[in-house]
């Protein structure tokens, strides 16, 4: 009797194991994510060619890089669209996991979230009208009028060299305005500038490349300051996919370069 009362408590301690041990991973899962199951990423959406929308459906380097991480990780991508200056707000309001939209690896931004390692590196250009004979430099811009969005580092650089910023929520916006006269230029992307001009080659607009003024800027997938085990997982996930090649393979899909590497 006395043995079988000691076999039925080892096998009762054995079932409370295993079912803390289901509730625990249970709560991980649900402290990683948002939603179980799913990664619920951020992006523009409007940025092309990092996430935008090709015959209605949701394309772009970083919509396949996060789309392959997510897998990686064992879950369904969701994507949230929102206009740049809301978009880093919105993960402190948690309406996604993590951002993916070419966001600059930047102290200040890494006081109050976490950063993936970078995954590419942005290569400035001060974009301007081709009959614009006085912006040649970035001292160039001291003065002038730049279409820039406030919360971007592209803005930020702008701002530091004396430009006066006229406010705009993207790449789309700060061309129109640069077109139409009503700025005299903007700091932006180099990847993002070709893309736009090949989707508008009668514009009369001219990129300098900056690399040697303002060295390529490491950006990396933006996650909540509490959430190290997601950053790590995604860590993981982006050397599992440069290792392989893939990383390097969308950056030359998208960008006929590989940005990838400085």
């Amino acid at each position: 009797m006395k043995k079988k009362i000691i076999v039925t408590a080892i096998a009762l301690i054995i079932v409370i194991v295993a079912v803390f041990s289901i509730a625990t991973r249970h709560t991980s899962q649900k402290s990683e994510t948002l939603t179980s199951g799913t990664l619920t990423i951020g992006l523009e959406g409007t940025y092309a060619p990092f996430s935008y929308r090709q015959n209605g459906k949701l394309t772009g380097f970083e919509v396949e890089l996060s789309t392959k991480i997510a897998k990686k990780l064992g879950l369904k991508p969701k994507y949230v669209q929102t206009k740049w200056d809301s978009l880093i707000a919105g993960l402190g309001a948690k309406r996604y996991d993590v951002v993916f939209n070419n966001v600059g690896i930047t102290p200040e931004r890494q006081k109050n979230y976490r950063f993936s390692s970078p995954y590419i590196y942005a290569k400035t250009v001060l974009i301007k009208p081709s009959t614009a004979t006085d912006l040649r430099t970035l001292a160039d811009i001291k003065g002038k009028k730049m279409a820039q969005s406030t919360t971007s580092n592209f803005g930020a650089l702008a701002k530091k060299s004396g430009a006066e910023i006229v406010a705009v929520p993207g790449i789309t916006e700060a061309m129109n305005m640069v077109t139409t006269g009503r700025a005299d230029g903007t700091l932006n992307d180099m990847g993002a500038y070709q893309v736009w001009k090949q989707a508008n080659p009668s514009a009369k607009t001219a990129a300098i490349d900056l690399s040697k003024e303002s060295p390529a800027a490491p950006a990396g997938a933006l996650i909540n300051k509490n959430n190290k085990t997601l950053q790590g997982k995604i860590n993981q996930a982006l050397a599992d996919l440069r290792a392989d090649g893939t990383l390097k393979s969308l950056s030359i899909k998208y960008f006929n370069t590989d940005l990838t590497v400085k």
